[in-house]
C-alpha cells in the first residue's frame, strides 16, 4: 500500500470502529490485512481489497437508490472496486455516478465533512473465472448520499442490468446495518 493509501485507511477504519461500529463490529480481517501491509487498493490482492459503495437515499429517507449487479445477480447499492482518490467517499460517488448518472449527489451530512465510514462491511464474493479469480473479500468502505429520486436515471450496462429507486426497506436484505442507521437518522 502507498504511504498516504495506507494512512488514510487507517484513519477511516480507526475512526469507524472509535466512532460508529457497533459493538461487535471487529474487521478482524481488514484489521490483519492492514498490519501485514496487504496493497488493498489492488483488485488482485487476496484474500481480499477494498471496495467503496454508497447507500443514495432520498431527501425524506424513504427510498433507496439500487442497481440490478451483472456479475451478482441481486440487486444492491451501487460501487465496486476502489479508484484512487482523495478521499475514500469521491471513490463511493463515482461509482454512483458511472453505474446509475445519477445527478447532484450530496454527502449526508453525518459525514460531518470528512471521509468517515457510514458502514464498513466486510463480505465474501464469488470469484470470476474470466479474471482468474478465486472467491475472495470485499472489504466495503460505505458512504451516505442523498439525492432527488425524480431525476432519470441510466444504467451502466456492462455491469448493471438497470437502476432504479426502492423503499428503504429493500435494504433489509442487502444491508441490515446500512438500514438501521439510515432509520436512526429519521429523528
Amino acid at each position: 500500500m502507498t504511504p498516504s493509501f495506507s494512512s488514510a485507511l487507517e484513519t477511516a477504519v480507526s475512526r469507524y470502529l472509535a466512532e460508529v461500529a457497533g459493538r461487535f463490529e471487529r474487521l478482524s480481517l481488514l484489521r490483519w490485512q492492514m498490519a501485514e501491509g496487504h496493497a488493498l487498493d489492488k483488485r488482485e490482492t487476496m484474500p481480499g481489497h477494498l471496495t467503496t459503495s454508497a447507500f443514495v437515499v432520498s431527501p425524506d429517507l424513504t427510498q433507496v437508490l439500487l442497481i440490478d449487479h451483472v456479475t451478482i445477480g441481486r440487486w444492491l447499492q451501487p460501487g465496486g472496486h476502489y479508484e484512487p482518490a482523495e478521499f475514500f467517499w469521491q471513490s463511493a460517488a463515482r461509482e454512483v455516478v458511472e453505474e446509475t448518472s445519477i445527478v447532484d449527489l450530496e454527502r449526508h451530512p453525518c459525514h460531518q465533512g470528512t471521509d468517515l465510514p457510514f458502514v464498513i462491511d466486510s463480505h465474501d464474493v464469488p470469484g470470476k473465472a474470466s479474471r482468474h479469480e478465486t472467491d475472495h473479500v470485499h472489504h466495503h468502505l460505505q458512504y451516505l448520499f442523498v439525492a432527488d429520486p425524480t431525476v432519470a436515471l441510466t444504467a451502466q450496462l456492462e455491469e448493471v442490468h438497470a437502476a432504479r429507486w426502492h423503499p428503504l426497506e429493500a435494504l433489509a436484505e442487502i444491508s441490515p446495518i446500512g438500514l438501521q442507521r439510515i432509520k436512526g437518522l429519521r429523528g
